[in-house]
């Protein structure tokens, strides 16, 4: 019974409202000239649904994440660059997790004040980031915009105390170790060369 009050308060007030609408009684659907006591659930349901058409948009910044537009780029099949850079800028503005791993010789409490010196200075970098411990010598970095994730990812590799870490199930191992000083000579070795410019030749 209280329910049903609470509802038909509810109604009320967004009938009251609707009532100095732009619309006159004639282009008033029939059901909006019942008696608020005569409501339907389905009644009320398209009374709530016009109160939200009344009502000005959110901006986009405000609006829940699933709602938000997705971010533009510029998409150059001719182009494609790093296929990271891509994966970076369709994360902008988007929560991602970073998985991080701590070197297996660190006890439990230093992996956890090594983690907090990496999340503080990550911030002192201007790069947001939640931090929680999910096993002893494992934490999650929470990023809400997404694209920060891989600047942290670059920091994080120099760290003599890092693993590894994952981003979007990719693993990247820490530069100190076996794993991490073979990845970075074969990504150096990726690298394009700086295009040497031809010698002209002797006018004869």
């Amino acid at each position: 019974m209280a329910v049903r009050k609470w509802e038909m308060f509810v109604g009320f007030l967004a009938f009251s409202c609707l009532v100095y609408s732009k619309k006159s009684d004639e282009d008033k659907p029939a059901w909006a000239k019942k008696d608020i006591r005569d409501y339907t659930d389905a009644d009320m349901e398209r009374l709530l649904d016009q109160w939200d058409e009344d009502e000005e948009p959110l901006p986009e910044d405000e609006l829940p994440e699933h709602l938000r537009p997705q971010p533009k780029f510029n998409f150059d099949p001719s182009n494609l660059g790093d296929p990271e850079d891509l994966l970076k800028m369709s994360k902008k503005g988007r929560t991602l997790m970073m998985f991080v791993q701590v070197k297996d010789e660190k006890s439990p409490e230093e992996a956890e004040d090594v983690t907090k010196l990496w999340q503080s200075a990550l911030y002192n970098s201007h790069i947001q980031a939640e931090r929680y411990m999910v096993d002893e010598r494992r934490a999650i970095f929470m990023f809400k915009d997404g694209a920060q994730a891989w600047d942290a990812k670059d920091f994080l590799l120099e760290q003599p105390e890092l693993r590894e870490c994952s981003i979007e199930n990719k693993v990247y191992h820490g530069y100190h170790t076996p794993e991490g000083k073979k990845e970075k000579a074969e990504s150096a070795g990726k690298k394009p060369k700086p295009k040497k410019g031809k010698k002209k030749k002797d006018e004869l």
